[in-house]
């Protein structure tokens, strides 16, 4: 037979955590999760408020007392260019500094001392919650625990002495409160810090806190005083020094520059000075030298030219007065010349006068030679004298040179010195300008911070707030109300909907089996079975209840568990249709899943239906089906498969609807239970048997522990699986069926037993019939509750 409706077909459906949209997050599950575990949530809230109330009304109230603090630079501007302690209050590290200034220990002794707090019992003593008092008894015992390996106490120590140590131990305890309760914190970006203190009483609270602002303000003026204190007195011996390096350093100028001649005009040394001039005199007669040079060569050039040449010579007069001699004598050549020149013209070249004036013009031309003849060697002798003038002068230079070189190395030196002894003039200088200062800002100190709010007693407490203590009680009892329930989702790996059924293992969902309890099995209204003479009429409850279990499909055919049983027979139906006779397998994963009360409803409730039925305990091994339906014979299947040809002398028959029952009779311990199903003699039974029954329901056993299902799967039509609700887990049902690919190939459906309705909307989606099954009420009735109301 084909069974091609069959989902299985050798593998399991692929996985639903694969799915596409397995990235999303699935709101609606969000939410059946979170209306599951609604009550675990609100159980954990209650307990958390009963915890904040507990807390409430056992911790003592705290109040806190606030002052504020300015630190302002515009105290100081008198006095800030001559203050001693740079200090740049525009930094936030500045500000932070002085934080740490008001939550010093040196600032809570001054407080203790003050106050007296050793001698105050409220706050040595001060009222502790439950949770403070047992962390002190904790801590108590460790100190014991550590007190006794301390060393003994001297005995010879006097009274003084252990009243002195008891004092300081006091004294540092009261410092270690005070520590633990002041708080300071800057108030936005401002210079403003806000200093607070937390006691159980409002007034002790105000007074520590104004004593902690009288305590940092006199703290500010006193370290502003030692800090003047310790400067003057430093700068006092560092100007003694000063002084006294300052002298040295100015005398060994004076001495360096005696020894070495390294005197100074007009900030120049000598040397420098007369180089200096000399450099000048050298360029001067350079020039006369050249000029010399010049006046020679071209005179010289003139005489050598000869004397015709020479009074004509335009130069000879270019460089003379007018009213020198060579100039006159030129004059006269001219005018000698010009009337010459007239007379020849006029009265010819042999005229006596133009004869007369000829000579004349000879003698002027000699005389005028001579002249320059005169003048050459003047001007020679001149440019001789310019020359070694110029001589003189470079030989001078060059031993000035010398005697400055040695000089300059001897300035470089004596600068060094003088240098070195400004520096320390000037730093001199210096600090006796800081000292003198530091003197006047000692008789006048003014501290940085100044009190802007003082400390009010307050009017209420600031700890613990009821309002917030609940609420955060409440928040934290609803986390940890969301984590157990989160908890518990996560380990939620059971079947719970026909959707897991689907989703899981790709079958058919036939139903849901309610649990059956008390209600639904009192009443065994008939005999279920054939029962031997010799039965005792007198059974114990808990066998009558397992007996009606198996019927209840009978007893209640209008109930949710016999309409599920009509689902499964009409799966059979459809899917093994054309078959005349049909062999249904009732199996489970696990034991005790209820198969067996499932197998004989079924089989009660197909034989109500007029059809020819018979019910088979194939359970070898834990023929539970047999136990309870009471049934007690000598014989049963093993006997029948032995021998087949009698096989239905030991069948057993339900008086009321004719079922057909075989039963399992065990005959001590048999292991080979698988042969037997999967045995020739089981075919040929199972053959004869249908020849008889048009339906016959199969208990088989469970798939996990033992082969038995597997070993008579090819005897049978189809299979029912039972699965236990809340209880067995998905994975090792897919896994159980993934590895039986025929018998998974063969299974009409999945029905879920043991299902509590009151809590299966809870799993269901919105609009589910699982989340609908109220509205469905009306159309299942009880028959055994029918029953009784006709029975009163």
């Amino acid at each position: 037979m084909t069974y091609a409706n069959f989902p299985f077909e050798g593998k399991m459906p692929p996985n639903p955590s694969g799915d596409q949209n397995s990235d999303l997050i699935d709101v609606e599950r969000l939410l059946r999760m979170a209306m599951r575990q609604l009550r675990v949530v609100a159980a954990c809230a209650v307990i958390g408020l009963l915890l904040g109330v507990l807390y409430l009304q056992t911790t003592p109230p705290t109040y806190t007392a606030v002052a504020r603090v300015l630190i302002d630079e515009g105290l100081t501007r008198l006095t800030e260019e001559t203050s001693t302690i740079p200090l740049t209050m525009q930094t936030d590290g500045a500000v932070l500094s002085q934080i740490e200034i008001l939550t010093s220990a040196r600032l809570a002794g001054t407080v203790v001392d003050k106050l007296k707090l050793t001698q105050n019992q409220s706050f040595m003593n001060p009222p502790s919650s439950l949770v403070g008092r047992a962390m002190g008894s904790v801590r108590g015992m460790i100190g014991y625990l550590r007190s006794s390996d301390a060393p003994p106490v001297n005995a010879d120590n006097d009274v003084e002495t252990l009243a002195a140590m008891q004092a300081a131990g006091d004294r540092q305890y009261a410092i270690g409160i005070l520590q633990k309760n002041i708080d300071a914190q800057r108030i936005g970006r401002t210079f403003v810090i806000a200093l607070a203190y937390n006691s159980h009483e409002s007034a002790l609270a105000a007074e520590i806190t104004n004593a902690y602002a009288d305590a940092y303000l006199s703290h500010q003026l006193d370290a502003s005083f030692e800090a003047s204190e310790r400067a003057t007195v430093w700068l006092s011996a560092r100007i003694d020094e000063l002084r006294a390096s300052s002298q040295r350093a100015a005398v060994e100028v004076e001495r360096y520059r005696a020894e070495h001649g390294l005197v100074r005009s007009e900030g120049q040394l000598l040397t420098e000075q007369q180089l200096s001039e000399l450099t000048a005199q050298l360029i001067t007669a350079q020039a006369d030298t050249a000029k010399s040079s010049a006046l020679y060569q071209q005179y010289k050039a003139i005489v050598d030219a000869g004397s015709s040449e020479a009074v004509g010579n335009a130069a000879i007069t270019s460089g003379q007065l007018p009213t020198s001699t060579i100039a006159t004598l030129k004059e006269r050549y001219l005018n000698v010349t010009r009337r010459e020149q007239e007379i020849s013209s006029n009265f010819g070249e042999d005229h006596p006068q133009a004869v007369a004036l000829r000579r004349e013009q000879g003698e002027l031309t000699r005389t005028i030679f001579a002249e320059i003849q005169q003048m050459t060697e003047s001007y020679r002798n001149d440019f001789e004298v310019a020359q070694a003038r110029e001589a003189a002068l470079r030989r001078t230079i060059a031993d000035a040179r010398g005697e400055s070189a040695e000089a300059n190395q001897q300035g470089v030196v004596l600068r060094e010195l003088e240098q070195q002894a400004s520096a320390l003039s000037s730093l001199y200088q210096t600090f006796l300008t800081r000292y003198e200062e530091t003197q006047q800002q000692q008789s006048f100190p003014i501290a940085k911070v100044r009190l802007i709010s003082d400390a009010v007693e307050p009017n209420s407490a600031t700890s613990p707030r009821t309002s917030m203590v609940l609420g955060i009680s409440l928040i934290l009892g609803s986390m940890l109300g969301a984590a157990f329930g989160a908890l518990s989702e996560f380990n939620e790996r059971f079947f719970r909907t026909g959707e897991d059924v689907r989703d899981q293992l790709g079958m058919k969902f036939l139903g849901y089996l309610p649990l059956i309890g008390k209600g639904e099995a009192k009443k065994a209204t008939a005999p279920l079975v054939e029962q031997p003479p010799g039965d005792p009429t007198a059974k114990s409850k808990a066998i009558q209840q397992r007996r009606a279990r198996m019927r209840v499909a009978i007893d209640a055919p209008g109930s949710m568990f016999a309409e599920t049983l009509r689902n499964a027979k009409i799966a059979s139906d459809i899917v093994l249709q054309g078959a005349n006779s049909r062999v249904i397998g009732v199996v489970s994963v696990l034991p005790a899943e209820g198969k067996s009360t499932i197998a004989a409803n079924l089989a009660e409730l197909l034989a109500a239906s007029g059809a020819r039925t018979l019910l088979i305990d194939a359970d070898l091994r834990n023929p539970g089906l047999t136990r309870n339906l009471g049934i007690r014979s000598d014989s049963g299947i093993m006997e029948a498969v032995v021998d087949p040809q009698n096989w239905r002398a030991h069948l057993k028959h339900s008086r009321q609807t004719k079922l057909a029952i075989l039963p399992a009779v065990m005959r001590g311990q048999f292991s080979h239970t698988s042969e037997l199903l999967s045995s020739p003699g089981m075919r040929r039974l199972m053959e004869q048997a249908k020849e008889h029954f048009d339906h016959i329901v199969v208990d088989l056993p469970p798939l996990g522990p033992v082969v038995d299902a597997k070993a008579f799967e090819p005897s049978v039509d189809g299979f029912v699986v039972v699965v236990e609700w809340g209880r067995t887990p998905r994975a090792m049902v897919r896994s159980t069926l993934a590895g039986e690919p025929r018998i998974a190939n063969k299974v009409l459906g999945v029905v879920l037993n043991k299902v509590n309705l009151a809590e299966l909307p809870r799993y269901g989606a919105f609009g589910s019939s699982e989340h609908l099954l109220r509205r469905y009420a009306s159309y299942y009735i009880d028959e055994t509750e029918t029953r009784e109301k006709e029975d009163s």
